[in-house]
């Protein structure tokens, strides 16, 4: 395969959405636990799964961590990319190019994952209501 800049030019749409996606995301649950925390330390509501949804939102928080850093490897191997190429160094060019989609690879699955534990903290949530979310 033979690579250009127009190849490199492909993922420059895709990596910003998909971390502004990952960062709105980690803005969501980190609002949620910092209210979580209010209500467990000044009003010192404590419902009964507390517990659970802690873990739980621990768990998103470090997924969501290694899904944006993966995100950011594939941006600044993107980069790279194009550097090499300015640099005439299609074979090195070429490698970190793949560096760069299995990055967003990796990124991807992490947050397939959290999209995995997210349903799980609905059906807990909802778990006094008797109702699950498939």
């Amino acid at each position: 395969m033979n690579i250009d800049y127009t190849v490199t030019a492909l993922m420059f749409p895709a990596i910003p959405l998909l971390m502004s996606v990952y960062s709105n995301r980690f803005h969501t649950l980190s609002k949620l636990i910092r209210e979580l925390h209010d209500e467990h330390v000044y009003e010192k509501h404590i419902p009964p799964e507390w517990q659970k949804q802690f873990i739980n939102l621990s768990g998103r928080i470090s997924i969501l961590r290694w899904t944006i850093m993966f995100a950011a490897f594939g941006f600044l191997f993107n980069m790279l990319t194009v550097f090499a190429l300015y640099l005439d160094e299609v074979f090195i060019a070429r490698v970190i190019f793949g560096s760069c989609c299995l990055s967003m690879i990796i990124s991807i699955i992490f947050f397939i994952r959290e999209i995995q534990i997210s349903t799980n903290a609905l059906n807990l949530h909802m778990s006094d209501m008797d109702v699950k979310i498939d």
